[in-house]
């Protein structure tokens, strides 16, 4: 019989989260890259073996993606940003950071060492690269979501091209996943397009500065990334990110090995999700389990707090000087903690509904559209919350 997208799920009940798990499931993309294409029962494969994975857990490790870029690659990019000079990084900062500064959705991000624990990281954050029409009242006129993208100086980071080579690469294999996770929902494997045009995805660079303690090396490194003295010592099950659910789409996550990342399931455990060598961490947002009608679930995880270097440990180099990374080497607890990801976001003006609703039938407004969907939740957002 001639595989029908979604036959193996549409007889399947509604799931609510009720799993509990000691690791997170891995999904090998490894047909993805065969040069005759994806074969039919290679797709029935990855769309069911996805749709299991976001029924249940709703994270996974994505190993042997169709990606030219290694994660030494993928860090070596982001260590050239953070090792600019705070006064560099300013220049590129939003405007709640820099009031001068024109951009107010995509750039830089300081440490913002408050009693927000989640606040102790500094991010530069991109866009697609062609610049489109702002909106201009309103809420719309404080969140330009459209904004072109705003960039060192190309003497100072040399690496934009290939950054946005990274972006371009995840975007695609983003709308692959959307693909197969239509077809797993019973839609045709071009149900997303719509998603997919005009998108807003947003790549994002993350440094979490190693946590404070008596060391003056991590005094040093805090400093020079936020331009304060440190709070207080390190507590060891400090938070960098506090628990939450991401509210978009989709998240694709290039982690470092200093670990951090832990997910919690049905029980409230909180189980940790460290590197796997070369894999992408992957996850449902809000707003997904939303399009999939409850049956895909989006998991609360948060991120441990970078523990600081050891006293006896080799002075670091400060940032912004000559931090390096090389391939097998591990960042912690020198520089703290890295993450890349990429979450892939609707256009501003896409309707985003659930895949069980007819939006063709008259006066249905059981959706939202993305870009005041995102606006709301920006407000939650350090990086974009208004002086205080």
């Amino acid at each position: 019989m001639k595989y029908q997208p979604g036959q193996r799920h549409l007889a399947r009940n509604i799931l609510n989260m009720s799993t509990t798990f000691s690791s997170l499931p891995i999904v090998d993309l490894s047909p993805l890259q065969s040069p005759a294409g994806l074969s039919e029962s290679d797709q029935l494969a990855l769309s069911n073996k996805l749709y299991d994975v976001f029924t249940t857990t709703g994270f996974a490790y994505l190993v042997n993606a169709p990606l030219t870029f290694k994660h030494a690659d993928v860090f070596g990019l982001a260590l050239e940003f953070f090792n600019l000079p705070l006064d560099e990084k300013m220049k590129l900062a939003k405007k709640t950071f820099q009031p001068e500064n024109q951009n107010t959705y995509r750039g830089y991000f300081p440490v913002q060492p408050t009693d927000a624990s989640d606040n102790l990281k500094e991010g530069f954050e991109i866009g697609p690269e062609q610049a489109r029409q702002h909106s201009a009242t309103g809420q719309e006129s404080r969140f330009h979501l459209t904004e072109p993208n705003i960039w060192p100086d190309s003497t100072t980071y040399p690496s934009r091209p290939r950054l946005e080579q990274l972006y371009s690469e995840l975007q695609s294999l983003s709308s692959t996943i959307l693909s197969l996770l239509a077809s797993s929902l019973g839609k045709p494997a071009e149900f997303f397009t719509p998603y997919i045009t005009d998108s807003l995805s947003t790549l994002r660079l993350l440094h979490y500065p190693p946590s404070t303690s008596t060391s003056d090396n991590a005094t040093e490194i805090y400093n020079e990334t936020s331009g304060t003295p440190p709070p207080e010592p390190f507590d060891p099950i400090k938070l960098s990110c506090t628990p939450h659910t991401d509210s978009g789409i989709l998240t694709l996550l290039h982690q470092d090995a200093t670990g951090g990342l832990e997910v919690q399931d049905s029980s409230g455990k909180w189980v940790p999700a460290p590197y796997v060598p070369e894999s992408i961490v992957v996850n449902i947002g809000d707003l997904m389990a939303m399009v999939s009608g409850g049956r895909f679930v989006a998991t609360m995880h948060r991120v441990r707090a970078p523990p600081p270097p050891p006293a006896a440990a080799v002075a670091p180099p400060r940032m912004g000087v000559d931090m390096q990374f090389e391939e097998d080497e591990e960042l912690t607890p020198k520089f703290g903690r890295f993450s890349v990801p990429f979450f892939f976001e609707p256009g501003e003006k896409c309707f985003v509904h659930s895949v069980d609703v007819n939006v063709d039938a008259a006066g249905s407004n059981q959706g939202v559209i993305y870009g005041d969907h995102v606006r709301a939740k920006m407000e939650s957002f350090v990086e974009y919350k208004r002086d205080s």
